[in-house]
C-alpha cells in the first residue's frame, strides 16, 4: 500500500469511510466487522468515523464502537489512525443538526475517547460549522483539546478557504486535515483542495463516488471515467480514486464501504497510474 501523510503520521494512500456501516441501509455487525478487517488486511491504516454515524438517538457513537471492536480483534488494529468528528448530531428522526459550542465539542470528545477506548484521539475534526456559534469559538475548543492532550491532531470538515485559514491560525499552524465533499459530480471544493496543497494540509474527500445512493452509477453517469476504466481493465471507482490521488500529494480519499469486496477494489486504486492525457480528460469531464 502506498502511503501519504496526515500531520506527522504516515497513513495508507486510500482510507476507509465507515459511515455506511452505521446509518440507513447498514449491514449486520458480522459483515461490518468483515469489511473493517478486510481493510486492515489490505493495508488500510486510516479509518474515518464520527459520533453522529448512527440511527436511533439511543445509539450515538455506534460507528465508533464498531471500529473499536474491529481494531481490538485484529492483529494490525494498533497501526490504524482513527479520525473521528464532533459537532454534528442525529436526533433519531433522520435529520441532522449542529452544535459547535465549545462545551458540546468537549463533551463529545470525552465520549468518543471512551467509545474508542483510547487515551487520546488520533485525529479529531470539527464536523460542520454551526451558524449559531462563532467559528473561532468552535476551533478554539479543538485547540484546548490539543493542548490538554485529549487529541493528537486536529482537523476541520465542510470548511471554506477562509475558515481553513482561520482554523490554522487559531490552532497555531497545527491544522492537519480538511475533510470536504469532493467527487466527479461535486467539484466545488477545488479551491479548498488547492489551498490545502499550498499549505501542506491533508485533504480528505468524503463521498468520492458521489454518495451511497449514487456510488453504483459512477461509470454510467460519467462516461470518461467508464471509458478510461475499460481501457485499464479496472472499475470506474478505481479510476475516480486514482484521479483524486493524482491531483495532489495531500489528497487522501476515504471511500465508504460496507462490503469487503468494495474495500479490496478501492485500495487497488493506489497502484493505478493514469496518463497526463487521461487526467486532463477526467478534469474536463
Amino acid at each position: 500500500m502506498h502511503t501519504r501523510r496526515i500531520g506527522d503520521v504516515e497513513v495508507s494512500a486510500i482510507g476507509l469511510g465507515a459511515m455506511p456501516m452505521s446509518i440507513e441501509g447498514r449491514p449486520d455487525e458480522a459483515r461490518s466487522l468483515a469489511t473493517l478487517h478486510a481493510a486492515l488486511d489490505t493495508g488500510v491504516t486510516l479509518i474515518d468515523t464520527a459520533d453522529a454515524y448512527h440511527l436511533g438517538a439511543d445509539e450515538v457513537g455506534h460507528n465508533e464502537i464498531l471500529i473499536a471492536k474491529a481494531l481490538a480483534s485484529h492483529e494490525r488494529g494498533g497501526e490504524v489512525l482513527v479520525a473521528t468528528k464532533g459537532g454534528h448530531l442525529r436526533p433519531g428522526d433522520g435529520s441532522w443538526t449542529r452544535d459547535g459550542s465549545p462545551a458540546h465539542l468537549k463533551r463529545a470528545c470525552e465520549a468518543s475517547l471512551r467509545r474508542l477506548g483510547v487515551e487520546a484521539i488520533g485525529l479529531y475534526q470539527f464536523h460542520r460549522p454551526d451558524p449559531r456559534v462563532p467559528y473561532a469559538e468552535s476551533v478554539g475548543a479543538l485547540r484546548e483539546l490539543l493542548d490538554e492532550g485529549k487529541i493528537r491532531m486536529a482537523g476541520v470538515s465542510n470548511a471554506d478557504p477562509e475558515q481553513i485559514r482561520q482554523a490554522d491560525e487559531i490552532l497555531g499552524g497545527r491544522l492537519v486535515s480538511v475533510q470536504n465533499q469532493f467527487s466527479p459530480a461535486f467539484r466545488s471544493s477545488e479551491p479548498e483542495l488547492r489551498l490545502c496543497d499550498e499549505l501542506g494540509i491533508a485533504f480528505l474527500p468524503w463521498s468520492p463516488f458521489g454518495g451511497i445512493s449514487r456510488a453504483g452509477e459512477l461509470g454510467s453517469a460519467h462516461a470518461a471515467f467508464a471509458r478510461i476504466a475499460q481501457a485499464h481493465g479496472v472499475s470506474a471507482h478505481q479510476v475516480c480514486l486514482a484521479w483524486m490521488l493524482a491531483k495532489s500529494p495531500v489528497v487522501v480519499p476515504i471511500p465508504g464501504a460496507s462490503r469487503p469486496e468494495s474495500v479490496r477494489d478501492s485500495v487497488r486504486a493506489a497502484d493505478l497510474v493514469l496518463t497526463a492525457g487521461e487526467i486532463a480528460e477526467l478534469d474536463a469531464a
